[in-house]
């Protein structure tokens, strides 16, 4: 098997292929027993694109020891890529093929079946569980029908005389709780909100599999991309995986697998359009370019929608301060070097937001985190002495123009490092202190600040190294309207969506504004230059 070829900066999720995997038995066991169940080769042995089978080679890796690698997982293509095929797929091997592992042999694990499987596939509405259900009377051959003694149902399908079970659950939390199901595959999570009982029901499958008797029963979901602030299960698993992969969250064993087109994909421009859908699709073959440009080029189809569905992005809030493809299309390779000048930007919190320090190198305008605090992962509260020996190392390593720092609630350290570094500093952030920008009182400064940032964002001429969290938190930004322009703010003030590096980055651009437009000039307010104050 070759390698997807898809670009690796498209992909999330894990690299190469896995040491250790039970996959390629179900490889061979599915091109046995099962066929395709539709579409011009409906009746031939079951084949998996090179894509396909790279994710089913991850999903069934284990460890040394045989046990999984990952408990749960998110499949998430875009629209037409066969996410309901493999789903269906992997539904059958789990109810009567070689699912669990048994042991190693020569190194190489070796899969078993389950004795006794109870497979559920699981959605919002019948249409989406329809969807799976519907494929595996044409996907079963007819020696595997009667090898494991299957009887096909529209909604329950038993073999093994009852021993295995697969059944389709329609937005029912009661009638999944206390399930002993071994494996779920749940349809179209990005359609999961509270009011459909899609939270309830997600609670339930993650509370079933961990009183599994094994300990091996897992969930797999399949979705779109989502829109961000529906609040919908697909939203809270791409948070909790994002949470995880900036070490935030010390759970690990989720495999969150998708492919979208590059952001800086173009829906107006025929070739980048045609770059981006190409790059989606990966090697689903039977996808039809042409036809999905039509249907983006429709006046009736919203772009959201069209980069959700087809470009398998993940589309801004309607109050979005920037969406998530403009943003990553500023992305670069550029680091950081030690000697480098640059403005530093800084922000707060004591217990509940973040703590941020960003700095920006005047030679290019590369905006870099130099680190990101969450009071949860230090008991609570912000951990102040670590903070004080960034902005220490900061100074020791980089030659700091300017630094503007968010009085309010480091009042104490913004004195500190004034009298420890206010004389270095050609660029002030008042006439009356070095470093201290009290948010509160200079909203008309910041609002233009904050414009001017996200003008260079859309024009593409701010450059930021990708750093995960500070792109998590230019994603939570919205939009915040006031009397001199627009600034940013949080969804709300309780808001579990931070975004304090944002406020950090504006101050830290705006330092190197300020030092450029007049670089010899020291200890004097520059600001005013600017913004008109």
């Amino acid at each position: 098997m070759s390698t997807s070829p898809v670009s690796p900066d498209s992909r999330v999720g894990p690299e190469g292929l896995p040491e250790l995997t039970l996959g390629w038995q179900v490889l061979g066991w599915t091109k046995k027993w099962l066929r395709q169940p539709d579409g011009p080769e409906a009746g031939r042995p079951w084949t998996f694109t090179d894509e396909q089978a790279r994710f089913i080679l991850w999903w069934f890796a284990v460890d040394g020891n045989g046990r999984w690698m990952y408990r749960t997982g998110t499949l998430r293509r875009s629209k037409g890529w066969g996410k309901d095929p493999v789903g269906a797929v992997l539904c059958a091997v789990e109810f009567v093929g070689p699912c669990r592992f048994d042991r190693f042999d020569d190194g190489q694990p070796l899969a078993k079946v389950h004795p006794a499987s109870w497979v559920s596939t699981v959605a919002v509405s019948k249409d989406q569980t329809r969807n799976t259900m519907r494929l595996f009377p044409g996907l079963f051959s007819h020696e595997a029908i009667d090898e494991f003694s299957i009887d096909l149902g529209k909604e329950i399908i038993y073999a093994h005389k009852g021993r295995a079970v697969i059944e389709a659950v329609t937005s029912s939390p009661r009638a999944l709780e206390g399930g002993r199901t071994t494996f779920t595959l749940c349809n179209e999570k990005q359609h999961w909100m509270k009011n459909n009982d899609g939270h309830d029901m997600a609670g339930v499958i993650n509370g079933n599999l961990t009183k599994s008797r094994d300990g091996a029963a897992r969930s797999l979901s399949i979705c779109n991309a989502h829109i961000p602030g529906e609040d919908s299960s697909g939203e809270h698993d791409w948070d909790a995986f994002q949470a995880m992969e900036q070490g935030r969250s010390k759970s690990t064993g989720y495999l969150y697998d998708s492919v979208e087109a590059p952001a800086d994909t173009d829906l107006g421009d025929a070739v980048s359009l045609r770059r981006g859908l190409e790059i989606a699709r990966g090697d689903s073959y039977w996808l039809n370019i042409d036809r999905h440009i039509e249907e983006i080029w429709d006046p009736r189809t919203p772009p959201s929608e069209s980069r959700r569905k087809y470009l398998n992005q993940i589309v801004a809030a309607e109050d979005a301060w920037l969406a998530p493809h403009e943003w990553d299309a500023c992305k670069t390779d550029a680091v950081l070097k030690d000697g480098d000048r640059v403005a530093l930007g800084f922000d707060g919190s004591k217990s509940d937001d973040h703590t941020a320090l960003v700095a920006c190198r005047i030679d290019d305008g590369l905006v870099s985190p130099l680190g990101i605090w969450d009071p949860a992962m230090f008991g609570g509260d912000a951990p102040r002495e670590l903070v004080d020996a960034a902005v220490i190392r900061a100074f020791d390593r980089f030659d700091v123009v300017a630094y503007f720092g968010d009085l309010h609630p480091f009042e104490s350290y913004i004195d500190k490092w004034a009298r420890e570094f206010g004389d270095m500093l050609r660029v002030k952030a008042s006439g009356k202190h070095p470093i201290a920008w009290d948010m509160r009182t200079r909203t008309k400064e910041f609002t233009v600040a904050a414009e001017s940032f996200h003008d260079e964002v859309i024009e593409g001429t701010l450059l930021h190294d990708g750093d995960p969290a500070f792109s998590q938190h230019i994603y939570n930004a919205r939009r915040r309207p006031n009397a001199w322009g627009v600034s940013v703010g949080k969804e709300h003030r309780e808001s579990s969506r931070k975004i304090d590096s944002v406020p950090a980055a504006v101050l830290s651009r705006l330092g190197r504004q300020l030092f450029m437009v007049n670089p010899g000039k020291a200890g004097k307010r520059q600001s005013s230059q600017l913004v008109g104050v």
